[in-house]
């Protein structure tokens, strides 16, 4: 059987995965990044078992084309993420480790209730 925790990481897996993919490539300039954020935040914290998201793009790696944009890569993106599956959570991330955009599971936690007896 698959435990409530378990679950929560595999969510939260899916979801760094097709946020990941559903954006990277996505024309973005300075001026439009922090609407594309808000975005990205808003389409996503309406999925399943999602509790929060923060997004924040890094804005030194948008390096604009001869049309005035860049496009959004993998290694501009900085998420984070909470999921809920019942009483466990699961918190995650993309972040830059060196030249790469590295999902990883930050904490996971499951409440219990403490007996006062």
């Amino acid at each position: 059987m698959i435990t409530d925790r378990e679950r929560a990481a595999f969510e939260a897996g899916i979801k760094l995965g097709a946020l990941y993919h559903q954006w990277v490539g996505v024309p973005v300039s300075r001026e439009s990044a922090s609407s594309l954020e808000k975005a990205i935040e808003n389409a996503h914290i309406q999925q399943p078992y999602m509790t929060d998201i923060a997004v924040r793009l890094d804005r030194e790696l948008m390096i604009p084309n001869s049309f005035g944009y860049s496009e959004l890569s993998g290694l501009m993106l900085d998420v984070e993420l909470t999921v809920r599956v019942n009483e466990a959570s699961c918190h995650a991330c993309i972040a830059r480790e060196g030249e790469y955009p590295m999902m990883r599971i930050e904490w996971m936690d499951e409440d219990t209730e403490v007996s006062n007896s």
